[in-house]
């Protein structure tokens, strides 16, 4: 396991792992900017500083075993492969997180759950420790994109004996929005907003991969959904519950209703 984590970290030192890297970043400033609350959580990716931009009075870096590892810098090949990033506070696992109900008001996962043993588990442990009206902000690689098809082709090429190396990190499994959404849906969580980005083919130069800048306009345009990388929000909702408002304290005024008066002097009614 060591070594697939270290291999992810050399990816994201590539041109292509740097480029997405950029996207990333850009797009959890914009979206956990206007985010508040007391309590925020960031699972994983060291090198990716997703909540610097949020305003919370407590804000964590959580990193698994594997990862605290090769932070530490066990050696000048693990220091010189580490990215430069926030410090991790403390060292979680994604199924096991060391906090209590309902005690955190935003939660990201860049690339968790594509890391995870189980990602059911770790989107339920999610789900746990948030607070009603919780947020949630998911980042992963696209399976149905150019890059996609790329590492499809070549798994394919190495299973028949073609040679060929992998476009992207063999570790884990790529999940697609689609499916994201409906496990999402499983676990009372409300998506918000689902978007893409990284439109870019799927070369290892950086050269390349600058000559191709106009495609990530185009690609918003034409296709979307087909982006190397999509990033998801979710809101926790809670079924019954009603969040009370300062306009809980006035009371409704109710309206008169005439009610009919009997009257003394009123002449007998004839028979």
């Amino acid at each position: 396991m060591s070594d697939e984590i270290i291999g992810l970290h050399h990816w994201f030192d590539s041109p292509p792992g740097r480029y997405l890297l950029a996207w990333e970043q850009e797009r959890y400033d914009e979206l956990v900017a206007d985010l508040f609350g007391y309590h925020a959580l960031q699972v994983g990716m060291p090198g990716l500083q997703g909540l610097r931009a949020n305003r919370m009075p407590h804000r964590w870096l959580a990193v698994g075993p594997d990862q605290a590892l090769l932070m530490t810098g066990q050696g000048a090949q693990a220091s010189a492969q580490t990215p430069a990033g926030a410090a991790p506070a403390l060292m979680a696992d994604p199924v096991a997180l060391p906090f209590a109900d309902a005690s955190l008001d935003l939660v990201l996962l860049p690339h968790a759950l594509e890391l995870s043993v189980d990602p059911h588990v770790a989107l339920r442990e999610v789900e746990r420790v948030l607070v009603p009206e919780g947020k949630v902000v998911i980042s992963g690689l696209n399976p149905l994109s150019l890059w996609g098809l790329r590492q499809r082709r070549e798994r394919l090429y190495q299973r028949v004996g073609a040679g060929g190396s992998l476009y992207l990190p063999d570790v884990g499994e790529f999940i697609a929005p689609g499916r994201m959404r409906d496990w999402l849906r499983l676990l009372s969580f409300e998506v918000e907003t689902v978007s893409f980005g990284c439109y870019r083919p799927a070369v290892r130069q950086a050269r390349w991969l600058e000559s191709f800048q106009w495609m990530d306009a185009l690609g918003a345009r034409w296709w979307p959904i087909l982006g190397a990388a999509y990033m998801v929000v979710a809101v926790k909702r809670v079924h019954g519950m009603r969040l009370l408002t300062p306009a809980w304290r006035k009371a409704p005024h109710m309206a008169a209703a005439p009610v009919p008066v009997a009257r003394r002097d009123a002449a007998p009614r004839k028979r």
